[in-house]
C-alpha cells in the first residue's frame, strides 16, 4: 500500500501503479496532479507512461506534472513534445504553481 496526499486543490502520489475504483473521488476537481511515471514500457509495480497519461485523463487535473521517472523513460526534450500541452515531466528545482 502507498499513500497518497490532498492538499487542496492537488494531489500528490508516488509509487502508485493501481488505484482502487473507492479511491477516485478523492481526485475529483484538481488544480494540480503529481503522480508517477517510470518509464515508457510496463512495469510490474509502478505507472508506466501509457498508465500515467490514462490517469491524468481520468483525473482531468488543470495541469499534470509526472514524478519518479527513470532513465528509461527517454529524453526530456523528446518526451514532452508528445504530451498533451497541460501535461509535463518533473524536473530537479522545478517550482509548480497551484
Amino acid at each position: 500500500p502507498i499513500l497518497g496526499y490532498r492538499i487542496g486543490q492537488m494531489a500528490y502520489i508516488t509509487d502508485l501503479k493501481t488505484l482502487p475504483e473507492e479511491e477516485w473521488p478523492y481526485l475529483e476537481n484538481l488544480d494540480c496532479l503529481i503522480v508517477n511515471a517510470l518509464r515508457v514500457q510496463p512495469h510490474d509495480t509502478h505507472q508506466s507512461l501509457d498508465d500515467a497519461l490514462a490517469m491524468a485523463s481520468r483525473v482531468g487535473a488543470k495541469q499534470t506534472w509526472f514524478i519518479h521517472m527513470s532513465h528509461q523513460i527517454g529524453l526530456h526534450a523528446e518526451v514532452e513534445k508528445i504530451l498533451p500541452p497541460h501535461i509535463h515531466l518533473a524536473y530537479d528545482g522545478v517550482q509548480i504553481g497551484v
